[in-house]
């Protein structure tokens, strides 16, 4: 059976694109169920990207340690040629590396939004904690509007809501 490319997740693919530019995709894809390495000239050819632009991809890959070369040098030219492998392991370590930060922040803010009654003005400036609110004698300190309580169930929610789907795209990449 083949192997599935990490790249049919959405979440992989967004990676890979902030990773290595808007070029990565295909050239990722040029590796599709191959084991060997491959010359930037050939995945110049089978993506029709330029030769520069497949370099400067692979250079950006090769630094978070996704791509990586084998260097030989031509004895009669004195040239150096590069051999490359796409590490599709290496994007799933450092996608879950990238969410489980996400996922602290979140759990962060969500415990702030339970623990703090928060107010606001009608003009919808910020919202700020009771204390906060209270320095300020309830006062806007941009528009010097009245703050009211703010009511940060859709917030908490909204978190969650990120929290839960954060999990499942992550349970997602690891099968």
């Amino acid at each position: 059976m083949a192997k599935k490319s990490i790249l049919l997740q959405d979440l992989a693919k967004t990676f890979v694109k902030n990773t290595g530019g808007e070029g990565a995709i295909p050239v990722i894809k040029s590796w599709d169920n191959k084991k060997k390495r491959m010359t930037d000239e050939e995945i110049s050819k089978k993506t029709k990207l330029k030769i520069t632009e497949v370099r400067a991809i692979l250079n950006r890959l090769h630094y978070r340690g996704i791509a990586c070369y084998d260097k030989k040098k031509n004895t009669q030219t004195g040239w150096y040629s590069y051999t490359w492998e796409i590490k599709e392991k290496r994007i799933a370590e450092l996608i879950i590396e990238e969410q489980s930060e996400e996922i602290k922040k979140l759990e962060k803010k969500l415990e702030f939004e339970k623990d703090y009654v928060f107010f606001g003005c009608k003009a919808m400036c910020d919202s700020v904690p009771f204390e906060v609110a209270a320095e300020y004698q309830f006062r806007c300190p941009k528009c010097g509007k009245t703050m009211e309580i703010v009511n940060n169930k859709k917030i908490i929610k909204n978190i969650k809501k990120q929290l839960v789907l954060i999990e499942v795209a992550l349970e997602k990449l690891s099968k």
